[in-house]
């Protein structure tokens, strides 16, 4: 039988992909406790952004928000890894942390922050709520539009 969350990922149509390896000096999680965070993520596909430039230049509301939700797909992804394969282990979504690379004029970060968010509700339900900030900033790396990371409680 599948396990629940990832019978809930093939309801939705994705499939998590293989982690990207950290950039920099950092790990891509860490565990304290019943907490994993998860280092922030780029909207990346297969090794390759598929996203760069800003909110309110380059790409609109809705495109950012494809692009949050992709992060929060390698999130999940980083996540899976972390738990030696078993997303069944989160109790809940604890936190996200949203980036938006935006022009100056730009004022609809927490709206690109909710595709990350939504699909945590999507895959988790009720436990899937979380807290959350959506910062506006002037550039990420390799100009990505977005970077999302996380805490989660699991056992």
């Amino acid at each position: 039988m599948a396990a629940k969350i990832e019978q809930k990922l093939a309801e939705l149509g994705i499939s998590l992909p293989e982690t990207a390896s950290p950039s920099a000096n950092y790990v891509p999680a860490r565990r304290l406790g019943s907490q994993i965070y998860i280092s922030g993520q780029v909207p990346s596909e297969r090794g390759k952004d598929k996203y760069t430039g800003k909110l309110g230049s380059d790409f609109t509301v809705e495109q950012g928000q494809a692009a949050a939700r992709l992060c929060a797909i390698n999130i999940l992804a980083q996540l899976k890894q972390a738990l030696d394969g078993n997303l069944d282990r989160v109790i809940g979504v604890v936190r996200l942390g949203g980036f938006v690379n935006a022009e100056p004029d730009f004022k609809d970060h927490p709206k690109v922050i909710n595709g990350a968010s939504d699909l945590m509700v999507e895959v988790f339900g009720e436990a899937g709520r979380h807290a959350r900030a959506a910062v506006g900033c002037s550039s990420l790396p390799r100009n990505v539009p977005v970077e999302v990371d996380a805490i989660f409680e699991v056992y």
